[in-house]
């Protein structure tokens, strides 16, 4: 139904409008009334009727003042003014405001609902409109953010053109137009939680890492559970520099003020060209993996020891050697939070930073050999009681011919047994999405459910919900619950007498004309065809 309110300082006037028109009978609901504009615009306010018809002359707030609030803060608020004046210069400020109708008095109850009848149309036609944009938001709102992330892995892939990367870039409305680049990575968790929690603080940080990040011209990519990436521009290597450390100031600045949050930052190298960017997000990558070696949190550069390889066995100094990287509780670390990208970074950072004479020994590379080996069977059996020969292979004398062989078994077996992992984990994906399909089925009727809701609910963040939703379910977050609300309105259609606004509110939708334009544009038809005129005389409204 259209919703009106009126206001009229004249009581008898303001009551015969309001009790000679059948305004049920019509397709109207009356929803309120006030005698002057500063009582009727905290009712507008909270009952945002589709009209208001309200006198022009009026005490403490006049008609004319009230519609100009109207249409500040209610564009699509339809006014119509009653006035008993016809100087044209009321008339022409009211068209100035944007008021509908300008109508003299005294006026039938006919005549004025003649007049209402004529912005009808108008009026549904343009909830529709709003409909089709508001959900259209919706989606894109979902579907940009995995975008953004797809753009992201263009960018570092090293296999795109620049054409095509600033092709991609433009359909995201993304400049990457500078002279200098560089990636920073950032990843945070909780205390006692490696992947990242959607919390409360999170949000938060969130928010405040995106104003920092935008601020400083610069732009963020969410990465899952891999964390967020920022691309880092400027004009000229010292301008990059420049906005690179304040970023990394201002972002410290806000870590600071959680102290449960521990965060690892990852720094990349410079380039001066976009088809290069692949080579900067390597870098940091291996600086990022320093998180699995070290407790504190902090931004870090990756590892430039050098080494020499092709020496049999020397004489080995231990002094040279950093225990903490070759800790095989660091690999277990990885083992149960790193990810299948993250492996060439993290085992370079581990194989060049370990000691720069470490791997010329036959000796080390053995222990380093079995070491890992060891590690990932523990982790393995730990996992699923798996026997290590059925996922991993064992150290082999070709595997410790150099330092290079030593780092390719490192890679093969650690990705192997991440692998594994990740297949048992499409098991948690599964329970994460289950539960999520619970919180909608008993949530649908909240209007305000959206996905950081559901994303706080099951505590992932919303990106990577929507990516094992979608793979799981083979929908977006918005269509499943689109099509679930519409399936219970069906319902509803069916096996009640409820009408078409109450179901409305039932499944979600608080205006009734929004459900009915997604109800038609889901199910092909109105909620009153589909009720096949068991409620023909009933309004969609």
């Amino acid at each position: 139904m259209i919703r009106v309110f009126l206001c009229e300082d004249e009581f008898v006037v303001r009551e015969g409008i309001k009790n000679n028109i059948n305004w049920t009978d019509n397709g109207y609901e009356f929803v309120g009334e006030a005698s002057d504009g500063e009582l009727a615009l905290p009712l507008i306010r909270k009952l945002e009727p589709d009209i208001v018809i309200t006198d022009i002359k009026m005490p403490f707030m006049d008609g004319l003042e009230l519609s100009r609030m109207i249409r500040k803060e209610f564009p699509f608020i339809e006014i119509v003014i009653l006035s008993g004046y016809e100087e044209f210069d009321y008339a022409k400020q009211a068209i100035s405001i944007g008021v509908a109708q300008y109508l003299t008095k005294p006026i039938s109850g006919d005549d004025l609902l003649r007049e209402l009848d004529f912005l009808r149309e108008k009026i549904v036609k343009s909830k529709e409109e709003r409909a089709l944009k508001e959900q259209f938001k919706k989606e894109m709102e979902e579907n940009e953010s995995r975008e953004r992330s797809e753009l992201f892995r263009c960018l570092v892939s090293g296999t795109y053109s620049v054409t095509e990367l600033l092709q991609k870039a433009e359909k995201l409305s993304i400049d990457l137009s500078a002279l200098w680049y560089n990636i920073v990575l950032l990843f945070t968790k909780s205390d006692h939680h490696e992947i990242e929690e959607y919390s409360g603080s999170s949000v938060t940080i969130d928010e405040r890492i995106n104003e920092i990040v935008k601020d400083n011209g610069c732009i963020i990519f969410d990465r899952d559970l891999e964390g967020r990436a920022v691309l880092v521009m400027g004009d000229s290597e010292e301008e990059l520099a420049t906005r690179q450390e304040m970023l990394i100031a201002r972002i410290e600045e806000v870590f600071a003020d959680y102290a449960h949050v521990r965060y690892c930052g990852g720094i990349g190298r410079a380039v001066n060209r976009l088809s290069k960017l692949n080579e900067s997000y390597e870098e940091a990558g291996c600086a990022l993996a320093n998180r699995f070696f070290v407790s504190e949190s902090g931004f870090f550069k990756a590892g430039k020891m050098s080494r020499q390889e092709g020496v049999s066995d020397v004489k080995l100094d231990m002094t040279s050697i950093d225990a903490k990287r070759i800790d095989k509780s660091n690999v277990q670390k990885f083992l149960k939070f790193g990810n299948h990208d993250e492996i060439p970074f993290y085992v370079s950072e581990f194989v060049n930073s370990v000691g720069e004479d470490a791997f010329n020994s036959y000796i080390f590379r053995q222990y380093i050999a079995m070491d890992v080996y060891f590690a990932v069977s523990s982790f393995l059996e730990e996992l699923a009681g798996k026997k290590k020969d059925d996922i991993i292979k064992e150290v082999t004398k070709e595997s410790l011919e150099s330092a290079d062989s030593v780092a390719a078994y490192i890679s093969s077996v650690i990705s192997d047994a991440v692998r594994f992992r990740d297949s048992v984990a499409t098991n948690r994906y599964k329970d994460i999405v289950d539960e999520a399909v619970k919180y909608i089925e008993e949530n649908f009727d909240d209007e305000n459910l959206s996905l950081n809701q559901l994303a706080s609910h099951v505590n992932v963040s919303p990106n990577h919900l929507s990516t094992i939703f979608s793979q799981q379910t083979g929908q977006t977050f918005i269509k499943y619950l689109t099509e679930f609300r519409m399936d219970k309105a069906r319902e509803m259609l069916k096996c009640t007498s409820m009408r078409s606004s109450e179901i409305s509110e039932a499944v979600g939708y608080k205006d009734p004309h929004y459900f009915s334009y997604m109800f038609k544009k889901t199910v092909g038809m109105t909620p009153t065809n589909y009720r096949g005129g068991a409620g023909g005389d009933e309004d969609e409204g």
